[in-house]
């Protein structure tokens, strides 16, 4: 007998945070209208406690572990090897989903089919706004958002141009990339674009991935009518560039990633959208 294919395979990526990760399931269980989803847990570094809260609590929910330290795009792929869905959402770990946030989502990406990548806009606990869609970077953001060089007037002016401080960010706009704590796609476009690069282990897989979306022709769309609360540690910045350097391996993985993003698109354009 003839099946149709799942509507939506809702992949979580989680690290060493089981309190979190239960909150994140359990929110969208309370808050999805649709019935034809799938959850799947993609773990990193497993630890026994997480092992144990999925097989007692979730027993229902696949869960893929893993013993090694595979990175975001090794859960993302892991989760995705495993999706039966015709969408895809990926989420962290350590986001919470309000009311319509899913379906809002699928209904925007359903209706526009060029359409590659669809991200909401991110919320703290406190309900203030979080950086969610950006532009590409250069070397140069990189250097005035990790260096003293940040607190200069060109730089402030650099970096708000990066974080697209230049318009609301209440309205619907096609931009470079998305934050990857929170995007949707379609099965059948990730196919054509390809999986996550496992070659960056912390940061940049989602500028890289919305980047190789865009030079498919697909559009990468900030959609705020969503909202999705974010746990933010931000945990490679609040710091000297000194003790950062010397004590915070993140902000190493940042630079480190971000010195194999500017190697791999060396010499190319950047691809063009409105």
């Amino acid at each position: 007998m003839f099946h149709d294919p799942m509507e939506l395979s809702i992949i979580i990526t989680n690290y060493k945070n089981p309190e979190l990760l239960k909150v994140c399931i359990d929110s969208i269980r309370e808050n999805i209208t649709l019935h034809d989803y799938e959850i799947i847990v993609a773990d990193s570094e497993t630890e026994e406690k997480t092992e144990m809260m999925m097989r007692e609590e979730y027993p229902q929910i696949e869960f893929i572990p893993s013993k090694k330290n595979i990175g975001f795009s090794g859960t993302v792929n892991a989760g995705y090897q495993k999706a039966k869905g015709e969408y895809i959402l990926i989420l962290n770990g350590d986001t919470i989903i309000k009311k319509d946030s899913i379906e809002k989502l699928l209904s925007y990406i359903k209706n526009n089919p060029n359409v590659g990548i669809v991200g909401p806009r991110l919320l703290g606990f406190n309900e203030k706004p979080q950086d969610s869609c950006f532009r590409f970077y250069t070397p140069l953001t990189i250097v005035y958002r990790r260096t003293f060089l940040g607190k200069f007037g060109f730089a402030k002016k650099h970096s708000d141009n990066f974080l697209m401080k230049d318009y609301d960010h209440k309205e619907i706009k096609e931009v470079d990339w998305i934050q990857g704590s929170a995007m949707m796609t379609k099965k059948e476009i990730m196919d054509k674009v390809g999986l996550m690069d496992e070659k960056y282990k912390l940061y940049f897989e989602d500028v890289d991935w919305c980047r190789r979306f865009w030079e498919k022709g697909y559009s990468v769309v900030y959609y705020p009518d969503s909202e999705i609360y974010h746990y933010h540690g931000r945990g490679s910045a609040g710091r000297s560039v000194i003790q950062s350097l010397l004590s915070n391996r993140l902000t190493w993985w940042h630079i480190k990633s971000a010195v194999r993003y500017f190697w791999k698109y060396w010499g190319k354009p950047l691809p063009k959208h409105n």
